[in-house]
């Protein structure tokens, strides 16, 4: 059968190599979180080319910024049980353009944004190198706070050590 559109495939490297988890017909996420806003401009005309099948005549230019990050800031316990209605603070952190916060897990409640999920927000953050994204995302992680935060402290930290600047 004819597939036009967007194939999402979850992938986990192994000792014995890559294994299949999934894939779907759609955007993952927080992968999309991480890789769409590297697109710009650039994501629309793309989808529409890929839905008429016409993606090999879509050129594509190369982003401003050359690599993401999205580190997932969770409910202690996720995801087992965790609570829910934990004030938010630092989403006004004035982090600049080379930050995207992606909520998941929140809600507004009483005129403050609260956690109402395990996965609470994505933080993305992007940079001319591997190493200038990292330290974008997780200055971003560090400044936003609820009681019970958790995130790894670990996020592309392989790349970088195999020389992914």
């Amino acid at each position: 059968r004819l597939y036009q559109g967007v194939l999402y495939v979850g992938l986990m490297v192994t000792e014995s190599g890559v294994k299949v988890l999934e894939y779907n017909c759609r955007f993952g996420d927080p992968e999309a979180q991480v890789v769409l806003p590297l697109f710009e401009d650039q994501l629309l005309p793309l989808l529409e080319a890929s839905a008429k099948g016409h993606l090999l005549d879509i050129p594509v230019s190369g982003a401003t910024r050359s690599a993401a990050v999205c580190v997932v800031l969770a409910s202690g316990g996720y995801p087992g049980s965790y609570e829910k209605g934990r004030v938010i603070g630092g989403l006004d952190g004035g982090f600049g353009d080379d930050v995207i916060i992606f909520h998941a897990g929140t809600k507004i409640q009483d005129g403050r944004v609260v956690t109402s999920g395990g996965r609470v927000l994505n933080v993305v953050g992007m940079g001319d190198t591997l190493n200038n994204a990292v330290d974008r995302a997780y200055q971003a992680a560090e400044a936003i706070s609820f009681d019970g935060k958790y995130y790894r402290k670990d996020i592309a930290f392989r790349a970088l050590r195999r020389g992914g600047r």
